[in-house]
């Protein structure tokens, strides 16, 4: 056994640790830079995670860090098994796992499968000919007669998901930029090929991943046109409405269920290591499904989220009953992962417009969800989202379809440290991004020394479900809704908590369910019955009680 698998068995002895856990996301390009050259890295990571370890988190998940031309930001992958110069090298990676761990910190590194940057070695040899020994590594099609690409399928970033290739006369599949092929999944070879990848983290001690895109691994083999989607059937979840994306029904050239096959493999390789995965459902219309099916059993992922609380509009008490009822219907059998922000969308605080005590509300929801976790880095100060100049802009995403949709430059800024630097104490040098001015009364220096901040709020919060197995590993019931307050209560073993939430900004009275409850989540600022016997919910208010 090498040290790295004695090390993870040691500290996984819990194999569940990931069943509500609370995982922090982190940026590394923007995280904090450790040697002036104004971009995050590994050793910045390292400096910070008595922070993180101060929130109560359980783990950290951080963004692609690995070999890349950065075209998109790390998620075109060069070298699986290297780190970029510009986070660091192997030795610095080995020092976040091992600082992590001693501070009982998981680390989750982000695992970008479905495709590679076309300056990979793979392709740079798949694409001299037909003939070579990773030809078939990647989806390669001839065109139609007339020359046209194979058949309809789109990009997310926009145009064919078809890139013509002169040396091979062929067209390859690329459901992101042109510069990310995709891997063709029907290839024994690759497989076995990304399952030495994850051998290779896990043997460096790495607790787990999150899987970029883990619905576009497989591929139709027929490679058939996906059909039109029916204009009322769109939504903007995944991709912006100026996107044309958005118009057909994704049936092959995602989703395939061949890809399971591939998913129990991958779980095989993780479970001696007592490591865990969360995987990254991108589906507009069948997320919650795809989610169910994913992580049912216990041979599969044990965790993966949709894009349902990630979407533009603020969750009314009746969409979240929704959501949360598609999930016990076609997840039951599976585990969610839930977040509100993350790199790719308009930080929640200003997607939704929320004052700060919305802030706080919903920061206390997602802790009694059933389910894990997901916190993205700034969502604990609650940054809104930064306004980036068109000129400043890195994303290519934001570039294309510049100005109907900017991007997510505005959610990638850098993390701010002190309100005393114009850097925010993120770097000594400009930053890749600028740091946005409307965040450094924010920082973490001006949140620590203020007892009312958002900052301690969400320390509470992951403290209390921690303190509170019902919270944390339970069942809930049937989520209901009235008027504009949301209610279910969580049960493990004999401790069972009722949680009622008001999510909206006007006053709403409620009703204790029959029984003994005894009120809990002080801190939390948790309502209390009043003399009348009734609760009444100030804006955006909580209850949360104790059955006794």
């Amino acid at each position: 056994m090498t040290t790295a698998l004695a090390n993870n068995t040691e500290m996984a002895v819990d194999q569940d640790w990931w069943r509500g856990a609370v995982i922090y996301q982190i940026y590394p390009r923007s995280y904090q830079d450790s040697n002036g050259d104004g971009i995050g890295d590994l050793l910045g990571i390292v400096q910070r995670l008595p922070y993180i370890a101060s929130l109560g988190v359980d783990a950290i998940w951080i963004s692609p860090f690995f070999m890349s031309p950065m075209k998109d930001f790390g998620y075109d992958v060069s070298d699986y098994c290297d780190v970029d110069p510009m986070f660091g090298s192997i030795a610095d990676f080995d020092a976040v796992v091992d600082t992590a761990h001693r501070l009982g910190i998981r680390v989750m590194i982000d695992l970008v499968l479905s495709h590679t940057s076309d300056q990979h070695p793979w392709f740079a040899e798949s694409r001299k000919d037909r003939t070579n020994d990773k030809a078939n590594w990647y989806v390669w099609a001839d065109p139609k007669p007339d020359g046209t690409p194979p058949n309809n399928w789109l990009s997310i970033f926009g145009g064919s998901a078809w890139q013509w290739d002169a040396r091979r006369e062929q067209y390859y599949l690329h459901n992101f930029l042109v510069s990310q092929p995709d891997l063709n999944f029907h290839e024994p070879q690759v497989q076995e090929a990304l399952l030495d990848v994850a051998r290779f983290w896990l043997n460096r001690g790495c607790d787990g991943f999150r899987l970029d895109t883990i619905n576009f691994y497989m591929h139709d083999a027929q490679l058939r046109d996906n059909p039109p989607l029916p204009k009322e059937k769109r939504n903007a979840n995944i991709a912006p409405s100026v996107n044309p994306y958005n118009h057909q029904e994704h049936l092959y050239s995602k989703n395939q269920p061949e890809n399971i096959d591939f998913l129990r493999k991958l779980r095989a390789v993780m479970e001696p290591y007592g490591a865990a995965a969360v995987g990254e459902v991108g589906d507009a219309q069948r997320g919650l499904e795809i989610m169910g099916q994913y992580t049912a059993g216990d041979d599969l992922m044990q965790m993966c989220y949709a894009f349902e609380f990630l979407a533009a509009d603020q969750p009314t008490a009746a969409r979240i009953v929704d959501v949360m009822g598609q999930v016990d219907e076609k997840a039951a059998d599976g585990w969610a992962c839930w977040a509100f922000s993350n790199h790719d969308v308009v930080r929640h605080a200003t997607r939704w417009h929320l004052p700060p005590a919305a802030q706080r509300m919903f920061a206390t929801l997602i802790m009694c969800l059933r389910g894990s976790v997901c916190i993205y880095q700034g969502e604990e100060l609650g940054l809104p989202e930064a306004d980036v100049a068109f000129e400043d802009l890195q994303d290519p995403y934001g570039i294309e379809f510049w100005p109907e949709f900017k991007g997510r430059d505005g959610c990638r800024t850098p993390m701010v440290w002190d309100s005393d630097n114009q850097n925010g104490g993120f770097s000594d040098a400009r930053p890749w991004l600028p740091v946005a001015s409307e965040h450094l009364h924010l920082s973490v220096k001006a949140q620590e020394d203020e007892p009312g901040a958002l900052l301690h709020h969400y320390r509470k919060a992951i403290a209390f479900r921690h303190s509170h197995p019902a919270l944390s590993i339970g069942e809930h019931d049937r989520m209901q809704a009235t008027g504009d307050v949301v209610y279910f209560t969580r049960t493990a073993g004999k401790q069972t908590i009722f949680c009622a939430f008001n999510v909206s900004e006007t006053p709403s009275d409620f009703d204790l369910p029959e029984g003994n409850w005894t009120p809990i989540g002080a801190e939390l600022g948790s309502a209390h019955t009043s003399a009348d016997g009734r609760l009444h919910l100030g804006p955006w208010q909580v209850c949360l009680a104790l059955k006794t």
